[in-house]
């Protein structure tokens, strides 16, 4: 937080290290360059193998550069679904009813074309035979794996063999789980891919950034990717948050990050057990890293009305979609994550009753939505005048009041929610 809000704010820097298109910047490129450091370091790399640009503003301005600097205009691109687990900038596109046409919903799709790759749909689990009988077809320039909803690890080695099988480039986004990489609590992408791309924040627990890593070789990405991120698509690097990240790196590799990172990873499973035995159905089975993916079809409710009833009782989590749904605005399932609730110092223990709560929730929304109707407007108005829900958010306020928050005092905090 004090790089956040430091004079490095003010600074213009478009360029790189020792290479500015602007004086005074010989502090800043100290910084720069030790972020980068730290980074090599931080994930066990090479500097003679391995490079990163620290530059980018987040992660999918990340992997637009990657794409911007290695591949053409309508090259091919495989990456997970969304409904499987994966994200916008992979490729997706839907299918427009109006148009009678599929339409793209990221640039990703709008530049490249894609043909993503599935779950199993009895396991939950990366299809990679159909994956490699796709892509023998398809002949991908790039396949992406890591994805945004997918609670399982990744078998980077399999992807590999199927990338070098059809000559594609292999590209690893790690956003999400990219703390549990950095202290070997999850497999490493680095052995098998040729560029890593990562946001800062989520499980790394730093500033909301970006970064790329790159194989050094005679293949050139490093020049191709620096010029990616400036001059072709971004201006000025925001030289506050490369402190920030510079911060973060140096704390990931501490005894204690990796014992959060260990905790948040037992919450998960504890969470997911919990609610498998109260009945509920976890995609995948259940959890390796720090999320759930929570399919509630069964339950015949949508994530959009579960999410708005957790906003009402002071539960934070996102409508998802699941595997078959074919709208990520009334998907029907929820993603949970344990990162902030286990930065605040929650163990196994409390979230057993987080589980508990969520259970009270989805009962609730069942109960409130067999009166209300449909509309999602009717069912948040009768959620609002519900005393069971005014009671389960006074409930669950209770429990996280009696927990501090980084950077705050609870019991300084003024917050029209909490109820006494």
């Amino acid at each position: 937080m004090d790089c956040l809000g430091s004079c490095l704010t003010n600074k213009y820097a478009e360029g790189l290290p020792n290479a500015r298109y602007y004086g005074g910047n010989e502090v800043i490129d100290k910084i720069e360059i030790l972020c980068q450091q730290r980074a090599l370091t931080a994930y066990g790399l090479d500097a003679d193998k391995w490079g990163v640009n620290v530059q980018p503003y987040s992660g999918s301005p990340a992997n637009f550069a990657v794409y911007t600097a290695l591949l053409r205009p309508h090259d091919r691109i495989m990456g997970l679904d969304l409904p499987s687990g994966g994200h916008l900038t992979h490729g997706f596109y839907t299918y427009s009813k109006a148009e009678k046409t599929r339409k793209a919903v990221s640039a990703t799709s709008v530049y490249f074309e894609s043909l993503p790759y599935r779950v199993n749909a009895e396991t939950g689990l990366i299809d990679f035979d159909k994956l490699a009988e796709q892509a023998a077809l398809f002949k991908p320039a790039m396949i992406v794996c890591g994805g945004s909803a997918y609670p399982r690890d990744w078998d980077y080695a399999a992807f590999r063999k199927i990338a070098d099988d059809n000559g594609s480039l292999l590209m690893c986004d790690m956003a999400h789980y990219s703390g549990l990489v950095v202290t070997k609590e999850h497999n490493s992408p680095f052995e098998y891919c040729d560029i890593v791309t990562t946001t800062t924040h989520k499980s790394l627990r730093g500033p909301r950034a970006g970064m790329i890593f790159f194989c050094r070789d005679e293949r050139n990405f490093e020049t191709k990717i620096n010029n990616a991120v400036f001059p072709a698509l971004q201006g000025g690097p925001h030289e506050h948050q490369i402190a920030g990240i510079a911060a973060q790196l140096k704390e990931v590799q501490s005894p204690e990050f990796k014992a959060y990172v260990q905790q948040l990873k037992a919450n998960a499973k504890i969470l997911a057990k919990t609610l498998t035995n109260l009945g509920y159905s976890m995609c995948t089975g259940g959890t390796e890293n720090h999320l759930i993916l929570w399919d509630l079809r069964p339950q015949g409710v949508t994530g959009s009305k579960i999410e708005k009833l957790c906003d009402l009782v002071c539960i934070t989590l996102n409508k998802n979609a699941v595997l078959g749904d074919r709208s990520a605005l009334t998907p029907g399932g929820v993603r949970v994550g344990t990162p902030a609730l286990t930065s605040r110092g929650f163990k196994e223990a409390d979230f057993v009753q987080v589980a508990n709560f969520l259970d009270r929730a989805v009962k609730l929304c069942i109960e409130i939505q067999a009166t209300s109707g449909k509309k999602l407007v009717d069912f948040v108005k009768a959620a609002e005048a519900h005393e069971d829900v005014k009671q389960l958010r006074r409930d669950v306020n209770a429990l996280a009041t009696s927990f501090e928050m980084p950077g705050f005092k609870v019991s300084e905090m003024r917050n029209k929610t909490i109820e006494k």
